[in-house]
């Protein structure tokens, strides 16, 4: 756990410097509780200034928690474990950064809230490429570089206002193409069934924050907006991802041990 942790931080670390330069001045970002159809609640202090999507956080931190914690016992080796502990990190190191882009309305935290999403949907293929190799094929060096390049991918904010836009469709389509190639080589009905939860909740994380103005014209929609439920299928998705990985993981190690027998 201390090197997933170790692992996880140093990069956080970096970032937060970095955003907290001059940097990213240019980047395209919303700082306006306009940009959320969620209204703002004047008698709350700022940190619950819009309750519903402040709250919403406390489920990435729950989530993060269960998996960080989850004990699978000689089921599990050391890298796999691994794996699934800077995934699970990644989860607790975003909610608070989410939570102070509502309550400052800052850019730093308003690019953080971008930037960090790169990378933790590229965990999902590196994490694909160590069930597909193995634990003595895998390389951590060969992680290293493709979360670096997750990371980098950032500056096409930089260079265009959609950016960012960009740099996460490339992230989600690879995701996905990754996943559903695994499942077709190596999974089962079980990791079927985690697989199309994973991408439908991606599908509504994407959908219902894109709308989120729209759907507040329904009444059903104006307390709970879409951007309140797009993190709720955000943190499904994670949920869902984390079960379809680990699944395919302990299937991997069992035929791999059973080879060696």
């Amino acid at each position: 756990m201390k090197s997933a942790l170790l692992h996880v931080s140093l990069p956080v670390a970096l970032c937060v410097a970095l955003a907290n330069t001059s940097l990213f001045d240019e980047v395209e970002v919303d700082l306006s509780y306009e940009h959320y159809a969620e209204r703002r609640v004047e008698s709350l202090p700022v940190f619950l200034a819009m309750p519903c999507n402040c709250l919403v956080n406390l489920a990435y931190v729950y989530m993060g928690l269960s998996w960080l914690l989850w004990d699978r016992g000689d089921k599990e080796t050391a890298q796999s474990r691994y794996m699934r502990q800077v995934f699970a990190f990644m989860a607790l190191f975003y909610a608070p950064v989410q939570w102070t882009r509502l309550a400052v309305l800052r850019r730093a935290p308003a690019v953080l809230d971008q930037w960090f999403t790169l990378p933790i949907f590229a965990w999902v293929p590196v994490w694909i490429g160590f069930i597909d190799r193995g634990p003595a094929r895998w390389r951590a060096s060969h992680a290293a570089a493709f979360e670096l390049c997750s990371l980098l991918s950032y500056g096409l904010a930089l260079v265009h206002e959609r950016g960012f836009e960009v740099a996460l469709g490339c992230h989600v389509g690879i995701a996905v193409y990754k996943g559903v190639r695994l499942q077709l080589e190596q999974g089962d009905g079980h990791t079927r069934r985690y697989l199309l939860l994973a991408v439908l909740s991606c599908a509504g994380f994407v959908a219902l924050k894109l709308l989120d103005h729209w759907l507040a014209r329904y009444r059903l929609f104006q307390r709970l907006t879409g951007h309140f439920w797009s993190k709720v299928c955000d943190v499904s998705q994670f949920h869902f991802s984390f079960w379809f990985l680990t699944a395919l993981t302990q299937r991997a190690q069992g035929e791999s041990a059973a080879r060696q027998d």
